[in-house]
C-alpha cells in the first residue's frame, strides 16, 4: 500500500475545560479515547502496509479486520473532531446560517432540537445533523457506533455524541439531561463557520 502520513490529535480547546453542566473531568477523560483513536488509526494504517493481499477473506483475514477497525478508528476521529470544535459556545436557539437551513428544511428551532434529542435518546452511539447534498436538506441521523451508519455525500454539522462516556461521570444513566447541557454548550459560530467552508446552500 502506499505509505501514509501519521495524524496528531488537535490541541484540546480551553473553552472545552469551562462547559456549562459538562465537567472538566468528563471532558478530559473524554479526549483522552479521542487520542487513543488517533493513535489506533496510525497504528492500523501501519499494519496495513505490510498485510498479505493474497490472505483477504471475508470470514476472517488480518486485512478484514484492520480494514474494518479503520473504519471504526477514523470515526472516532471525525466524530470527536465536529463535537469538540462546536462546544464552547453560549448554546441557545440556532443562529446565522444554520438558523435559516434547519427552519427551511425542519420547520423551527425547537422541532430540530426535539428530533435531535430524540435521535440522540434512540441512539446507541451518535446523533448527527447533516447537510445531504443529494437532497440538498438538513436531516437528522442516527449512529449505533464510530462507522454507522455514514450516509454518503451528506456533511455533519452537529455531533451529539451519546455513548455512555460522554455522560456518564456527571449524568449517570440521566443521557436526557446531559443532551440539554449539550444544546446549552453549542457554538453556532462554528458551526456557521463550517457551512460557509463547505459552501452549503442557504437559499
Amino acid at each position: 500500500m502506499a505509505n501514509f502520513v501519521e495524524i496528531r490529535p488537535r490541541e484540546q480547546k480551553q473553552a472545552l475545560l469551562e462547559l456549562d453542566g459538562i465537567s472538566r473531568t468528563t471532558i478530559e477523560a473524554h479526549y483522552r479515547l479521542y487520542q487513543g483513536y488517533v493513535s489506533k488509526r496510525n497504528e492500523i494504517l501501519s499494519k496495513l502496509e505490510e498485510v498479505d493481499l493474497e490472505a483477504a477473506n471475508q470470514v476472517y483475514s488480518d486485512l478484514r479486520a484492520l480494514k474494518v477497525d479503520l473504519t471504526f478508528a477514523i470515526g472516532g476521529i471525525k466524530n470527536h473532531e465536529i463535537y469538540f470544535e462546536h462546544l464552547g459556545g453560549e448554546g441557545g436557539n440556532p443562529s446565522g446560517a444554520i438558523a435559516g437551513l434547519i427552519e427551511r428544511d425542519l420547520g423551527s428551532s425547537d422541532t430540530w432540537r426535539a428530533d435531535l434529542k430524540a435521535s440522540g435518546m434512540a441512539a446507541r452511539g451518535w446523533a448527527w445533523t447533516a447537510y445531504d447534498w443529494d437532497e440538498g436538506r438538513l436531516f437528522n441521523y442516527v449512529g449505533d457506533a464510530q462507522n454507522t451508519f455514514p450516509v454518503w455525500n451528506a456533511t455533519p454539522l452537529v455531533a451529539l455524541d451519546v455513548y455512555e462516556h460522554a455522560y456518564f461521570l456527571d449524568y449517570q444513566t440521566d443521557r436526557a439531561a446531559y443532551i440539554e447541557a449539550f444544546f446549552r454548550n453549542l457554538d453556532w459560530s462554528v458551526v456557521n463557520g463550517w457551512i460557509d467552508a463547505y459552501r452549503i446552500p442557504t437559499a
